[in-house]
């Protein structure tokens, strides 16, 4: 789809002129800019019905109920829904009978701007409940949005653009997602990251929120974006809150058994360690656009393909841009993630050390610093070498000679860890060497994949998997 890029006075008009919209505002913190941009462009008595800020947080408790699922805290996703329901619900019970024919809305907000002391980095929930019709179910937009505006003004205009970007997006695009969550950045470049949406309703039926996480990343929205198992977008901020973090990135394409023995194993080692809370640990799979597009463009079957099998595993995704792992480390420890460990296998680890080496020559601490902080672990899965069998691990790799000491001190303190317990009868297996038995029809590929996986591959006809070739299990 072709679309002008209209400013944010235009498209705030252009709802305010549409007669079939009637809505509330309602916005905590960073003061009333989305309302705000209604009320100036005119015409805002056809739209707005209410608007309204309970920025007291006894005043808020009073209206909208004592925050206890967002753990005390007034930014957070609970609050937000509590705002939209209780302000819909009015929205029906006080007008419908005297505007059945009209559509209504409930936006809110609840945002923390920079503050003076730069403790607080500025962000913010933002949602719209809607109708497309009058006596249709309503849809809920939901977004995080993250703010990067060094200013307290700007931040606030920033949240006022966004907001008319969320509104005109949902009533103008929502046929194609894709274009909504692209017009959501519209006049924000480099001032926001969205590292968050959710699309629900009975008019985002086909849409599928695993889609939005790829859509977000590959639009430039964020580098980081999470689905869980049941293909909802989740947000860092909400459910890994002060919690202890495992990642392991592949291709999944397929999972094999190595891989998922690395996982339970690095799981396992991790929530043993003494500064690692087993009760509040969490772990999650990771795929990078990169990765996706190892092939050339991003294929979105195949994608999906892959987040099938995650998800029939009961994996939280991580779809990320972040190709150096100190990127992803940064994005989690913003949300005061505790502990964070990296499961990887050993010739991962050899290739970030050697690009780290290669790439930063004048600044070696600093780069391996940034890396391998206090609150990081890597865990290290072993492989054989190909040319003798032999065992490689963390502790028997070669890395360049310049930087030996350094590589001994991240062993000694424990940065760098090897697997253990793992698997040794498994170690043969590869991904790509799998992934090319299931297209060339070979035998055997099932048993060394996790029998879920293999069911889903036939059942699904995955990854190029012809229905109805005889393959046996080895």
């Amino acid at each position: 789809m072709t679309r002008r890029l209209l400013e944010t006075e235009q498209k705030a008009l252009e709802i305010n002129l549409d007669d079939s919209i009637y809505g509330a505002f309602a916005e905590i913190g960073a003061g009333q800019e989305v309302a705000r941009h209604f009320f100036q462009v005119g015409a805002a008595a056809g739209t707005i019905a209410k608007t309204m800020s309970a920025y007291d947080k006894t005043v808020s408790d009073e209206i909208y109920g004592s925050e206890t699922k967002g753990k005390g805290r007034y930014v957070c996703e609970p609050r937000l829904y509590k705002m939209l329901d209780h302000e819909y619900e009015l929205m029906e019970g006080r007008l419908r009978e005297l505007r059945p024919e009209q559509n209504f809305f409930a936006f809110a907000d609840t945002v923390a701007a920079i503050n003076f002391q730069k403790t607080i980095k500025g962000d913010g929930w933002l949602g719209l409940r809607f109708q497309l019709h009058p006596e249709q179910e309503t849809n809920d937009a939901i977004l995080h949005v993250r703010l990067l505006d060094n200013d307290n003004q700007l931040q606030q205009q920033a949240i006022g653009i966004l907001g008319v970007n969320l509104i005109y997006g949902c009533f103008r695009f929502h046929e194609e997602p894709e274009v909504l969550l692209q017009s959501l950045m519209d006049n924000l470049r480099g001032r926001v990251m969205i590292d968050m949406v959710r699309l629900q309703g009975p008019d985002f039926q086909k849409v599928d929120n695993r889609l939005i996480c790829l859509w977000m990343v590959k639009n430039g929205l964020s580098d980081v974006a999470i689905f869980g198992p049941d293909g909802n977008s989740l947000h860092a901020g909400e459910f890994l809150y002060r919690k202890s973090i495992l990642i392991a990135r592949g291709s999944y394409r397929p999972p094999t058994l190595v891989q998922q023995d690395m996982i339970r194993k690095a799981y396992d080692q991790f929530c043993a360690e003494p500064d690692v809370d087993a009760e509040k640990t969490f772990f999650l799979t990771e795929l990078t656009l990169d990765n996706l597009r190892a092939a050339g463009s991003i294929d979105e079957r195949d994608f999906l393909d892959r987040a099938d099998m995650l998800c029939a595993l009961g994996q939280t995704v991580i779809l990320s841009n972040c190709v150096q792992h100190k990127k992803l480390i940064a994005y989690f420890s913003d949300y005061k993630v505790q502990r964070i460990g990296l499961a990887m296998g050993v010739r991962k680890l050899q290739n970030i050390i050697r690009e780290t080496y290669e790439q930063n020559p004048d600044n070696l601490l600093g780069a391996f610093g940034e890396m391998f902080l206090r609150n990081v672990r890597f865990y290290i899965y072993p492989a054989r070498d190909e040319g003798n069998n032999a065992l490689i691990n963390a502790r028997s790799i070669e890395v360049p000679h310049a930087i030996h000491f350094l590589y001994d001190h991240l062993l000694e303190n424990r940065n760098i860890v090897d697997i253990q317990g793992f698997n040794p009868d498994i170690l043969h297996i590869y991904h790509k060497e799998v992934l090319e038995m299931i297209r060339n029809s070979e035998p055997g590929w099932e048993a060394k994949v996790p029998e879920e996986v293999a069911e889903m591959i036939k059942k699904k006809g995955l990854f190029g998997y012809k229905t109805g070739v005889a393959a046996g299990r080895t």
